[in-house]
């Protein structure tokens, strides 16, 4: 069995930083890829970033310059630094993470969601 869990979610005034983390846990031999993405009331859900086990990296136009992904494969965990935030980018974020378990299954795995608010 494998775990997502994030945190550092929170309320923040526009034009404020915050950061996510994203901690897998259990059955892992290795991460590919690594994302996150986020669900606003009323919306589907959209892909934010995306980053590679080798640390190439991939942005929605509406947050580049704005929002860095990272990662620590020691750790098994990754980031999403956001800055110059707008009300518009409040949302559940959602990290997911394509594992291959140490059985040699691969699947994506999805962590629980943490809610980020922005207030004008």
């Amino acid at each position: 069995q494998v775990q997502l869990v994030e945190s550092g979610g929170g309320l923040v005034q526009a034009g404020g930083s915050l950061r996510l983390s994203c901690a897998a846990s259990g059955s892992i031999r290795s991460i590919n890829d690594m994302a996150w993405y986020r669900q606003a009331p009323g919306k589907q859900r959209e892909l934010v970033a995306t980053i590679t086990s080798g640390g190439s990296t991939d942005y929605t136009d509406s947050v580049k310059a704005r929002f860095i992904i990272s990662r620590d494969n020691a750790k098994n965990t990754v980031y999403l630094q956001m800055n110059s935030l707008k009300p518009e980018d409040t949302a559940v974020y959602y990290c997911n993470a394509d594992v291959l378990t140490k059985w040699g299954q691969r699947k994506g795995y999805w962590g629980q969601g943490t809610q980020v608010t922005v207030s004008s």
